[in-house]
């Protein structure tokens, strides 16, 4: 079955002939190049009837398009084809294959006509910081895994969805995979030979062992605070091993740049001011990260909590976890500072979300410990409990929105 993608789509649609080089990045194996060659070039052609002699893309892993790998044969190629002012589209899929592409796709930006969409994986392209090469003249697109609700489009059970979607996430392969086991092996197999190589090659890594025991221990706390030194005693104390912090925030700045994982700070919501340290750290897919552990420690909280961050990234907010400081008494009527902590503060320009992670808020304890933090937040903005049980959405007395995972995920809930 076919997943339409169409937030990504219409993100393209956005961003058509303004100028810049439409730069699609994420993990690999995510649906760029499908996204691109497929969805986007069946649009120009269905939708926007832009003639197929406008449209000039190339696969530049297709052995048949080794020549363009060299520069000037692919800048050669693509002028010998423009024979107007008309627009023409550039799509360039896997464009790290051409030698000095970042000056490639800055000549070809000296034709007016050209609109130009690229695509990139492996080891020399993966990189947050990709869009500097082009000095400011490159617009990110980034393609995250299927979200719950596209991943629904293949199922009619939302709760069948669920299972699969906790377990194992959203690479979109592994819609093809029939059993459980296929899955299984091919999400190991994808980090293994894909991700971990991938890394080791492009930072000449010689202790693998390292590396994977660093991904073993952010898989285990996936969503915990920790820094490098904290990772560092971790390694001292657990695996009796001496690994540097400076190593470890190393390592864990590849892991970010790969897009495996995604740092997130805290952020002091009555001192208004960011903490450096502790973060916690999210895997930008659940199946991965349950991959990476062999699916010992399914966790549906921790990975539900790990989900809705994917989710609010991958809608385009800005996301920080939180603490709010509050002065109670002590039994020995001591005054001393707590902290609460918000596990998300959604940014969207000038307003914000405050978001609470809750597998269940089943009695009236519960309850009242995750709006601990929620009611301390004395501003006007939307305050929300997200649930994993099916419920009708209700609002407590203090205004706190308790919506279901389905409701939020489905986009049912104005967020």
């Amino acid at each position: 079955m076919e997943i339409k993608r169409s937030y990504y789509i219409e993100q393209l649609k956005r961003k058509e002939k303004n100028g810049l080089i439409k730069v699609i990045t994420g993990l690999r194996r995510v649906g760029k190049s499908y996204l691109l060659f497929n969805l986007f070039k069946s649009y120009l052609l269905e939708e926007k009837k832009i003639p197929k002699s406008h449209i000039i893309s190339l696969a530049l892993d297709d052995l048949e398009n080794e020549k363009y790998r060299n520069p000037y044969e692919l800048i050669s190629h693509i002028k010998g084809q423009i024979k107007d002012n008309k627009t023409y589209y550039i799509l360039l899929d896997e464009i790290q294959y051409v030698e000095r592409f970042p000056e490639v796709l800055t000549s070809l930006m000296h034709y007016p006509t050209l609109d130009i969409y690229v695509t990139g994986s492996n080891s020399k392209f993966l990189s947050n910081d990709i869009i500097t090469e082009f000095r400011g003249r490159g617009d990110e697109i980034h393609v995250y895994p299927l979200r719950f609700i596209e991943l629904c489009e293949a199922y009619q059970d939302y709760d069948k969805a669920w299972d699969d979607y906790y377990n194992y996430g959203g690479m979109p392969f592994v819609l093809s995979c029939t059993t459980n086991i296929e899955k299984i092996k091919y999400l190991t197999s994808l980090f293994e030979n894909v991700y971990i190589s991938d890394i080791l090659e492009r930072h000449k890594i010689n202790n693998q062992i390292e590396l994977d025991e660093l991904l073993d221990i952010l898989s285990s706390g996936v969503g915990s605070l920790t820094n490098p030194l904290k990772l560092s005693k971790i390694f001292k104390g657990e695996k009796n091993k001496k690994i540097s912090d400076k190593t470890i925030n190393r390592y864990l700045n590849y892991f970010e740049d790969s897009f495996l994982i995604n740092k997130v700070k805290r952020y002091d919501v009555k001192g208004k001011k960011y903490i450096n340290s502790p973060c916690k750290y999210y895997f930008e897919d659940v199946g991965l990260r349950n991959a990476r552990i062999n699916f010992r420690q399914p966790e549906e909280n921790h990975i539900m909590e790990n989900i809705i961050y994917n989710e609010l990234k991958a809608r385009g907010y800005q996301v920080d976890v939180g603490i709010v400081g509050v002065y109670e008494y002590n039994k020995n009527k001591k005054r001393m500072l707590k902290n609460y902590e918000v596990d998300f503060i959604v940014n969207n320009g000038n307003n914000k979300v405050y978001i609470q992670s809750a597998f269940s808020v089943e009695d009236e304890k519960k309850l009242k410990q995750e709006c601990n933090s929620l009611n301390n937040i004395n501003d006007s903005f939307q305050k929300i409990i997200i649930v994993r049980n099916k419920i009708e959405p209700r609002i407590t007395e203090n205004g706190i929105q308790i919506i279901s995972i389905y409701d939020f995920l489905l986009e049912k809930s104005k967020i």
